[in-house]
């Protein structure tokens, strides 16, 4: 559980990432690859500013994410990423004015009991995290216990 604060940096910088893409394409409107070379097209999305801002988000929270799972399980780590879920749908009602009807709300809030219920499962390791898994597997100690769980 001390990486909890990491797991949501990377959470939040995947919903960022989203809304930056997002405002993105809004302000380029309709793509057409009509009379131009598609090469050409794509560079000049991927090099639009705010496009270029959540392709640059998405490198941070994949650094962030990769440093989470050098210190936890995945199956821990993993699921807290749906969260992303959550930021983006709530943040674009907000800011794109996004419809947020009952049936979404319901969806989210499927989401955050199954994220409360993983991150308790957390809680359950007793103290073992990967690092004791890893240390375990690179000394040439493999149990039972850390193949079958």
């Amino acid at each position: 559980m001390k990486y909890i604060i990491f797991i949501l940096f990377t959470v939040m910088t995947n919903a960022a990432a989203q809304l930056m893409l997002k405002q993105g394409m809004m302000s380029m409107g309709p793509i057409s690859f009509e009379g131009v070379n598609p090469l050409v097209k794509l560079l000049q999305i991927v090099f639009s500013p705010w496009v270029f801002l959540g392709l640059c988000t998405f490198v941070i929270s994949m650094a962030s994410h990769l440093y989470v799972l050098s210190k936890v399980e995945l199956s821990f780590a993993y699921p807290f990423l749906s969260l992303a879920y959550v930021a983006v749908a709530i943040f674009a009602y907000f800011v794109f004015r996004e419809d947020l009807n009952g049936w979404r709300i319901a969806g989210i809030a499927c989401i955050c009991v199954g994220t409360i219920l993983i991150a308790q499962s957390g809680r359950e390791m007793g103290g073992r995290g990967h690092e004791d898994q890893t240390a375990s597997i690179t000394s040439g100690k493999i149990g039972t216990s850390e193949i079958v769980r």
